[in-house]
């Protein structure tokens, strides 16, 4: 396609996502309790070869065609990123510092527990053919176990923000607990692709890179930035140097987790926690977040969608596969950040709402599978088997973190306050 051309089908796309994210997004939230955020991964599914490519396949290329995907996976990469970047300037780090113990506690648990169930599924997986060729049972059981243990880190605080626990114990607890886990799982995914033929470097780059700027950014970064946010208060707002500023440290950090191979959204968040409190952090937000929601993000959604066939799963056989691995997903997952949240002095209902939200997989699962699926690590059929899994357990979270924790904290007058107060956030509003 010409730069004319894909300018055209660029727009008319754009058109087409937020529409449906949006209309999606709505039905799911109004009739069936769930997040925005939800409505938008089933619509990015709805657009994909799933449903609007298999009634009208025709109509369907026409408007997604091959030629504009790598458009839609820059815009991807960009909205995610800058969303994770938002996330991080709400979070409270005090809230880390206090839950610190039970946050490496639960992201452990959520990695050790899912490995353990890989060692039995992963070769039995490979010995069904549903792996490439060439891969040894230790490689089948590390990129299970990674699949397995992944959490949908950018779902996981879209969700905790419409709760309105985005400056609560249990948020600050679930997304540190998330960042963990996920970050461990993108190490163990480069270590499978390392021995997979790109070499140990790629591993240790991952690791240590990885390490070493979340370090820099936690510690040095702080008083680096302090300045900024002590302009911003003299100045009463946010000039556009600053933004301009702010963007730039945004896109360095988002390149720099993808030069080292983790994934860019632990840049923009890293980033978001280093930053500066007060008028700046507040102003950021209400600058960016509703572009960043309404526009960004469901290209994330629709590009992840478009790679999504769940025809796949067409066998009683397969389908028997699918719900061993889906059980034993949340099973392992579920009970172990809850078993560790209770044993590091978490309230029963606390707990469990951790294993509620740590469970949902989401889009960050669809990432590592589209992975494993281009390198041949895996085949279409556990391809397919994943991504049913990674959308039960995220339909699922939701409803169960409300059975189990929501109803306990509107008793107590919690939950409601604190919906009151996101009603009035420009993070609320945005979504």
């Amino acid at each position: 396609m010409t730069p004319a051309q894909l300018s055209v089908a660029f727009f008319l796309q754009m058109a087409l996502i937020i529409a449906a994210c949006r209309l999606v997004g709505w039905v799911v939230k109004r009739w069936l309790g769930q997040p925005q955020v939800v409505g938008e991964m089933i619509a990015g599914v709805i657009l994909g070869p799933s449903l609007f490519g298999l009634l009208a396949p025709e109509v369907q290329g026409f408007l997604f065609p091959r030629d504009t995907r790598a458009v839609l996976f820059v815009g991807a990469q960009f909205g995610v990123g800058l969303y994770m970047f938002l996330v991080g300037l709400g979070f409270r780090t005090e809230h880390f510092r206090q839950n610190a113990r039970s946050a490496f506690a639960v992201s452990l648990a959520g990695m050790a527990a899912p490995f353990l169930v890989a060692v039995a599924l992963g070769p039995w997986l490979l010995s069904q053919g549903l792996f490439g060729g060439g891969i040894h049972p230790t490689q089948a059981i590390l990129f299970t176990g990674a699949c397995i243990a992944i959490t949908a880190f950018p779902m996981l605080a879209r969700i905790i923000h419409e709760r309105g626990l985005s400056g609560t114990p249990l948020g600050a607890l679930s997304l540190s607990a998330g960042a963990i886990d996920d970050a461990g799982a993108w190490c163990i995914l480069a270590v499978v692709l390392a021995t997979f033929g790109d070499g140990a470097p790629v591993a240790m780059k991952a690791i240590i890179g990885g390490a070493i700027f979340a370090t820099f950014m936690l510690t040095a970064a702080p008083r680096l930035l302090a300045p900024l946010g002590r302009l911003v208060e003299r100045e009463g707002r946010v000039t556009p140097m600053v933004l301009g500023i702010v963007l730039t440290l945004f896109m360095l950090s988002a390149f720099i987790m993808d030069w080292v191979g983790i994934h860019a959204v632990f840049g923009g968040f890293i980033l978001g926690c280093a930053m500066p409190r007060g008028l700046l952090s507040r102003e950021i937000s209400k600058q960016l977040e509703p572009f960043t929601v309404v526009v960004l993000l469901p290209m994330f959604f629709t590009f992840s969608g478009l790679n999504t066939q769940l025809t796949m799963i067409n066998s009683l056989g397969l389908l028997g596969m699918t719900a061993v691995v889906l059980v034993g997903s949340i099973a392992a997952k579920g009970l172990a950040c809850y078993g560790a949240a209770r044993l590091t002095g978490q309230d029963n209902a606390t707990a469990m709402g951790i294993g509620a939200l740590m469970n949902a997989r989401g889009l960050m699962e669809l990432i590592i599978i589209n992975i494993g699926l281009q390198r041949g690590i895996i085949g279409p059929a556990l391809f397919s088997m994943l991504v049913l899994m990674a959308i039960v357990t995220t339909l699922m979270a939701s409803p169960l973190f409300e059975f189990v924790y929501g109803r306990k904290a509107r008793e107590r007058g919690e939950l409601g306050a604190l919906t009151d107060d996101a009603a009035a956030a420009p993070s609320k509003a945005a979504t």
